[in-house]
């Protein structure tokens, strides 16, 4: 049989004809590449299905059904969300997650006022100051609890001894339900402070000073600049700072647990503050792994999903009204 060939007419049909060779040999090597890719994303892929993925959908399951007193799964259904709305510790919990939450966000001024003035050129040291205020950051948790159970200690505190110099009476603040809530948020402004910090001087660096140039020009003291210049530019890295205050207030376990089992015992359970201090998360430890009724402490597990996610919607619809983008 004869080899047909096909001539081109033209220049256009030359091209052509290249194009649809050039790609013909190139499919197996664009083929290979592919798996190449898949090759070199399996790893990252397996171990977020693995870790992150397939815990939430069993997470989820376990919240329709309720644990066995010797293991096992009974499937019953949405009776763990609507056991949340009779549950009055889960009001309770919810009422103080915000109220946490909303403390959180008055810390976000503070790192503001910090970064603008670590972000100086003629302040000596600024270094030392940056690696002073990130330390909480990068200090774990535990750590900073055991620091701060010392400093609370209703009878031999540094803070009660600090005030008594000045001739205040000290307080248990650990453990007096009325303020362990505002000591608790005092600790999270203080270990966030450096991070907030961090993203306020990179985006105050990122502000040109022209601006500034040109404000000095016109007759405009420090603070007006400051109102009119750096806050509005800095609106962005404002709104991402607060978008992760607010998730990972939401979030806060780890504070509470070590702070409130200081006075009575393991785990605070005679603290008479925690039911003051305890968060949807440490609702959620408590039910799921001291109560072990793992389905209404999975239900209460989504229930925070659930609030992250409104919560972090709402600021998104916010911010259009905030928020300038350069």
């Amino acid at each position: 049989m004869a080899r047909t060939i096909t001539v081109p007419r033209s220049t256009e049909d030359a091209v052509s004809l290249g194009r649809r060779g050039w790609a013909a040999r190139r499919r197996p090597s664009r083929r290979g590449e592919q798996l190449w890719a898949y090759l070199m994303v399996a790893p990252v892929t397996i171990g977020l299905s693995v870790f992150y993925l397939w815990p939430i959908v069993q997470t989820f399951y376990y919240s329709f059904t309720k644990s066995g007193p010797f293991g096992g799964h009974e499937w019953i259904g949405a009776a763990n969300y609507r056991s949340l709305v009779n549950e009055p510790s889960v009001g309770q919990s919810v009422m103080n997650t915000l109220l946490y939450t909303g403390i959180q966000l008055a810390g976000i001024p503070l790192a503001v006022m910090v970064a603008a003035l670590l972000n100086q050129r003629r302040l000596r040291g600024r270094s030392v100051y940056r690696a002073v205020y990130f330390l909480p950051v990068v200090t774990m948790p535990v750590a900073v609890a055991m620091l701060w159970r010392w400093i609370y200690d209703g009878e031999f505190g540094l803070l009660n001894h600090l005030l008594s110099k000045v001739g205040i009476e000290g307080q248990h603040w650990a453990s007096d339900p009325s303020i362990a809530l505002y000591g608790l948020a005092a600790i999270g402004i203080w270990m966030s402070l450096g991070y907030n910090m961090v993203i306020f001087l990179a985006g105050l660096q990122g502000i040109p000073t022209e601006y500034y140039e040109a404000a000095t020009m016109d007759g405009a003291g420090p603070m007006r600049m400051f109102f009119r210049i750096t806050v509005p530019l800095l609106s962005p890295s404002i709104f991402f700072a607060t978008v992760l205050t607010v998730i990972n207030s939401l979030q806060m376990f780890d504070l509470a647990y070590m702070m409130m089992s200081t006075p009575g015992g393991a785990a605070g359970t005679a603290n008479p503050a925690l039911p003051r201090v305890r968060t949807i998360s440490y609702l959620f430890y408590q039910k799921a792994f001291v109560e072990h009724d793992i389905g209404f402490g999975a239900a209460v597990a989504f229930v925070l999903v659930g609030f992250i996610l409104l919560m972090t919607f709402v600021q998104f619809r916010l911010q259009k009204r905030w928020v300038h983008y350069a």
